[in-house]
């Protein structure tokens, strides 16, 4: 008879930010279309009032959370065992776990949202003039939930010129997902992200990163399609290494050394370039000349319509 069963399919939920039976369920079609696991069912198999029959389904779930385990462990170990090997896994918290096992569940699905927490690699085109062509590396750290859909969240990249390390915030809709992240003293640097919605288990998140220049002669307002991608645990060498990607180099390569399992690298890299790129360049800045043009011509307009407007006499100290 399998052990603790409701308990494991809790943790599971906590773990992929599975809020309904339905998530769950969708996550084990993700794996395997054919699984026998049938929402009806989950209800009880989570309350403990039952525990599913069929072989298929732990070797599945075994797959869902991806580890390296036959599905009879699964049935066969108890709850500490089940959390040890998922926390080794995933990089999760015990005590955090812990925590979300017992809460209540309409505390535990007040948000509806896929649980984020932890460290994603982000990759983007560079915005500096002097690294033009190359991919830039990030790290978004997601905390957890400080209130209703919204998450902590720091944003690093470790640049030539020093570390730059940005605050924020997550906010969480069902139309995507929204960072913004800054200095705190609001003098070195602002940046947007707009993600898709996150789904479980949110090994990845894409979309658009939005901001000014920083290692630049100019700030110019730039925008650069984005992937973040997961990784199981927080790694200390994405501290330690430049952010500047080298010229055609390997995103599969650059993942696997901080921990993440690549099946395949060559498909890695080609989803990465496709999405990054997209039919154009996937980049956008706007070139500073373009905006000098434009401000010179309305300028030399607004300054003659204001010679002959009335109003009042205005006194400018200084030369001009």
């Amino acid at each position: 008879m399998a052990r603790d069963i409701d308990r494991k399919f809790r943790l599971t939920a906590a773990v992929l930010g599975a809020a309904t039976h339905k998530d769950l369920a969708a996550a084990f079609r993700r794996i395997n279309p054919a699984t026998p696991f049938d929402v009806d069912r989950a209800y009880k198999w989570l309350q403990g009032r039952a525990q599913p029959r069929e072989q298929q389904i732990y070797e599945d779930w075994s797959k869902v959370l991806g580890l390296d385990r036959p599905g009879q462990w699964i049935a066969d170990c108890d709850t500490e065992a089940f959390l040890d090997e998922v926390c080794a896994r995933h990089g999760r918290d015990r005590e955090d776990l812990l925590r979300r096992l017992e809460e209540p569940t309409s505390r535990r699905n007040r948000s509806g949202s896929v649980e984020l927490a932890g460290t994603f690699v982000c990759y983007s085109h560079a915005w500096s003039p002097y690294f033009r062509g190359r991919l830039v590396r990030g790290e978004l750290t997601v905390g957890v939930e400080s209130s209703p859909n919204r998450l902590p969240v720091s944003y690093t990249e470790v640049l030539p010129t020093g570390a730059l390390v940005l605050k924020g915030a997550m906010f969480l809709s069902k139309h995507g997902l929204h960072v913004q992240v800054g200095d705190v003293t609001g003098d070195t640097q602002a940046i947007t992200f707009c993600l898709f919605p996150a789904a479980p288990p949110a090994s990845v998140l894409g979309g658009l990163m939005i901001g000014t220049t920083l290692i630049s002669p100019d700030a110019q307002p730039s925008v650069t399609r984005v992937v973040l991608v997961r990784l199981p645990a927080a790694s200390p060498q994405l501290r330690s290494v430049d952010a500047y990607l080298p010229r055609q180099g390997s995103v599969a390569e650059d993942l696997a050394q901080f921990g993440l399992h690549v099946g395949d690298a060559a498909a890695v890299d080609l989803r990465l370039a496709e999405f990054l790129t997209g039919s154009s360049d996937g980049f956008d800045q706007i070139p500073v000349s373009a905006y000098r043009a434009l401000a010179d011509l309305f300028d030399r307009d607004w300054l003659v319509g204001a010679a002959r407007r009335p109003g009042p006499l205005r006194v400018i100290t200084g030369g001009a």
